[in-house]
């Protein structure tokens, strides 16, 4: 299967699960670049979001979780698309101070890379977020008024725009942190991230991803594990889900127009993460499911767990699996 001549594929690696490649700040953007440049590719934001940074490539389709989940269904089509209007939503709890410095950074995008930021809105309430790492080592996390964000969303795209940014404030846990800087952790903020943008993602139809403001903006000067250090060298991580929702695909339930799941050839994964949506989809239709031993998770469900398993290819390395891809 091919999209206007040339293979598609999706390289997802779930947010707040502590995979060894991708968990961290952009830290499988090398990776999945690699693949970019022989196929055409999915990608969830999390392998790619990194702070100011963005392993973001014109070849990539950047997708928010539930709209994958959907995309995999079969429920929807991935139109692609290029300088999206994005709207952004900042939580009114942001203090003004650290708000100062994301609208600075939404204007220096804006002047430097072209992207489209058409306007930007403060809820009428504050959202209510928090975050922590539950027993099993995942992230979680919990939002109290996840419908002043709805509001919030309902307003922009009156207003036309077509892909939505959300900042929500976020408390400060160096405690949380302390592993993840290491890159050994989880990152600990992943999981209610997810919440958020699903949220928008299910009520709204429209890309959308999630960037969180800290109290404390000041930049520490200590050596952390080059995997996390993109978070440690910014004030804002508002750039990379910008850079990625400009080109972002639009979300459709018409079959005849976009890329459907039945032009899928494969699928990445981390070998020990295999027990989602995407997955079961794709070995439901038949698409290789590559799982892959060099990222290891804290979750436990491999090839092994899964009764229907015949298309799940354990592979060593995302190098190998690339390579394994172009020989088919």
């Amino acid at each position: 299967m091919t999209y206007k001549n040339e293979k598609i594929g999706a390289f997802i690696v779930p947010t707040g699960i502590g995979a060894s490649i991708g968990g961290y700040a952009g830290d499988a953007s090398c990776q999945a670049r690699e693949f970019a440049k022989h196929t055409k590719l999915i990608v969830n934001p999390n392998v790619v979001n990194a702070a100011c940074f963005s392993g973001i490539t014109e070849n990539m389709l950047y997708t928010e979780g539930y709209t994958l989940d959907s995309f995999f269904k079969g429920e929807i089509n991935l139109l692609p698309s290029n300088n999206n209007k994005i709207g952004i939503i900042y939580d009114k709890a942001i203090p003004q101070d650290v708000l100062n410095v994301h609208i600075n950074t939404q204007n220096a995008v804006k002047t430097i890379y072209g992207i489209n930021i058409a306007e930007y809105i403060i809820t009428d309430e504050e959202v209510g977020v928090e975050f922590y790492i539950a027993e099993g080592g995942v992230s979680v996390g919990d939002v109290k008024n996840i419908e002043t964000l709805g509001r919030a969303c309902k307003n922009l795209l009156e207003k036309g725009c077509e892909a939505i940014a959300i900042v929500c404030l976020f408390e400060d846990s160096d405690e949380d942190n302390e592993n993840y800087a290491d890159g050994v952790g989880v990152d600990p903020v992943g999981g209610v991230e997810a919440i958020l943008s699903h949220y928008i993602s299910k009520h709204f139809k429209v890309p959308c991803a999630h960037a969180p403001a800290f109290v404390d903006y000041s930049i520490k000067p200590d050596i952390v594990n080059p995997k996390a250090s993109a978070e440690y060298i910014t004030p804002t991580f508002l750039p990379c889900i910008l850079l990625g929702l400009s080109n972002a695909p639009k979300i459709t339930t018409d079959n005849n127009q976009g890329i459907n799941i039945s032009d899928l050839d494969f699928l990445v994964m981390p070998w020990n993460s295999l027990g989602s949506t995407p997955v079961f989809e794709s070995l439901e239709r038949n698409i290789p499911v590559y799982a892959i031993k060099e990222n290891n998770t804290e979750l436990n469900i491999s090839k092994n767990n899964i009764l229907k398993r015949s298309n799940i290819i354990e592979v060593e390395t995302y190098e190998k699996a690339l390579n394994l891809i172009l020989e088919s």
